[in-house]
């Protein structure tokens, strides 16, 4: 069922990506009806005896997804370095779909990082600040099929307040979505590859891939369980110093608080593969805990 806008959430949350320079859903309706990947429930379904929370919770794992929606994601980094040190990122991150026409969709999404950085060569010292902004437009289709896409660029913009916690830089590079939702799963990946190609002459070349897989399983009730580990490699350095390469799984839920439906969620990640200097000596993280609180906005 296609519904009109919620005018009133997409108003609020464009405004928040613009004030700071700025993951099409398949939802399970009835039984017997196939899912439509862009429909989501209105206010009368999502709070009354047809309420899927199962259909909204895919809805949520779709970076495609004709939603509304503002995740905040906090990930806390442990083990890195000789002294053991504990980063922390939070990723505000708004998602703003727009309709072009019949046949093309625009998903607005943004990255607003806050950083913990700490002196991994000393036993103390953590910088907090600002990170650098990326927002994701993709373009995709409004009438997908079993396999749904998106693209468009990734536009890496320099707002880090300090050394520790930004590039620098301005970078650019294509973006790209994948993913099928078959049954009650969601599975596909994002990725994107940026170059820096302005910035600060004293500060040096990005050149830097992130990949993020997504594996989910929806239960009834809104219940699931996920693995969304991110992958990012520096090309600038080594092998052994660029690849950060985690593995592990998470569980969550979709539920209403009121009438504010809400998608929580933790995961652990081991990382298999961390930045080390060519003696073997741990640069990166050993592991990770990432903890995200989102609010929805369904369209009703």
């Amino acid at each position: 069922m296609r519904l009109r806008s919620h005018r009133g959430a997409q108003l609020l949350l464009s405004g928040v990506s613009l004030a700071l320079l700025l993951p099409a859903s398949h939802l399970q309706a009835q039984e017997e009806e196939e899912y439509d990947p862009y429909a989501v429930y209105s206010d009368d379904e999502l709070y009354g005896e047809d309420y899927d929370d199962s259909s909204l919770a895919a809805a949520a794992q779709n970076p495609l997804a004709d939603l509304v929606n503002l995740p905040f994601q906090n990930n806390t980094s442990f083990g890195i370095g000789p002294f053991d040190r504990t980063a922390n990122l939070i990723n505000i991150q708004p998602v703003i779909p727009v309709g072009l026409s019949r046949s093309l969709n625009l998903v607005n999404r943004a990255i607003i990082p806050i950083v913990s950085a700490p002196d991994v060569a000393q036993p103390e010292g953590t910088t907090w600040g600002l990170g650098d902004l990326t927002y994701t437009p993709f373009f995709s289709s409004a009438n997908p099929g079993a396999l749904i896409w998106g693209a468009g660029p990734a536009l890496v913009f320099p707002t880090g307040t300090s050394d520790a916690t930004g590039s620098g830089k301005w970078s650019a590079g294509p973006a790209i979505v994948l993913l099928g939702m078959p049954g009650r799963m969601v599975i596909g990946a994002v990725a994107w590859n940026t170059w820096s190609y302005a910035g600060s002459s004293d500060r040096d070349d990005v050149n830097s891939l992130l990949i993020q897989y997504f594996v989910n399983y929806n239960f009834e009730g809104g219940w699931f369980v996920t693995s969304a580990p991110i992958i990012t490699s520096d090309w600038t350095q080594p092998a052994y110093a660029g690849w950060v390469v985690p593995f592990g799984v998470g569980f969550g839920r979709v539920f209403p608080i009121g009438r504010q439906p809400l998608n929580l969620n933790i995961h652990y990640y081991y990382n298999v593969v961390t930045p080390e200097t060519e003696d073997g000596t741990r640069l990166g993280a050993g592991w990770s805990l990432r903890f995200t609180f989102q609010l929805l906005f369904p369209k009703g």
